[in-house]
């Protein structure tokens, strides 16, 4: 399974938006509208390659900082790794 490996930048969220998150209102982020700026993108061929991968950028002094974060995304077969996925937006 191959997976993509992302450095992005953390969104500053306003106290209101956290406050509306925190009351079930709203998701404070929602990255299928408005993704966070990406910073660097790796590929991996398998879990492993992608965990130390994502390891060596989490060492980054940005992400240690709290200003950027790393994330491991799977491109192939959500079904098998994210038990109950379903393409269907209806649930």
């Amino acid at each position: 399974m191959r997976f993509l490996i992302v450095r992005t930048d953390v969104r500053a969220a306003a106290d209101v938006d956290i406050a509306a998150a925190w009351a079930g209102d709203s998701q404070l982020r929602d990255e299928t509208v408005s993704p966070e700026p990406r910073r660097q993108i790796v590929h991996a061929e398998d879990r492993d390659a992608a965990l130390v991968l994502a390891r060596a950028l989490a060492s980054v002094g940005a992400v240690r900082a709290g200003r950027q974060r790393v994330k491991v995304l799977p491109l192939d077969e959500p079904a098998s790794y994210w038990p109950g996925w379903t393409d269907d937006p209806g649930g």
